[in-house]
């Protein structure tokens, strides 16, 4: 069965907790991406930022987006999956926890990033169609 490693992005580029949301954005569309790890400076990775948390957490709330840091946005433990992981693991975690991005670990390191789009080209349609619903209903 594919794993997480054979069809995650990998290389993927973190945003530090120190750096500012607005220095986040910047990045996020410099790779054209829609969201970025947060990883400390143990390069632990801290959670995800995304776009919608850049809009509803911050300049909806009013908050300055060149001086609040990711780190700020940082909620819990990240939902991540193991390189090895295989692609039952993959579906079965993002529809529990409602998550359309999944960053891959190697042991304690960041390696990469399942996305949808990604479980979407390497899986058969049903199944994908299934973790659809999965996300899409509550």
């Amino acid at each position: 069965m594919t794993t997480a490693r054979e069809i995650m992005t990998p290389n993927v580029e973190c945003v530090n907790v120190d750096e500012s949301v607005s220095e986040a954005a910047e990045k996020m569309a410099r790779l054209d991406v829609g969201s970025l790890p947060i990883c400390g400076s143990d390069d632990k990775l801290k959670g995800m930022l995304t776009d919608r948390d850049i809009v509803v957490k911050v300049l909806a709330k009013g908050k300055d987006p060149k001086s609040c840091l990711a780190g700020e946005l940082a909620q819990g433990e990240a939902v991540t999956i193991g390189a090895d992981h295989d692609a039952r693991e993959i579906l079965r975690t993002m529809a529990t926890h409602k998550v359309r991005r999944l960053p891959v670990i190697d042991g304690h390191r960041l390696v990469g990033i399942v996305a949808l789009a990604e479980v979407a080209r390497a899986l058969p349609d049903a199944t994908v169609g299934d973790l659809l619903d999965a996300l899409t209903t509550d």
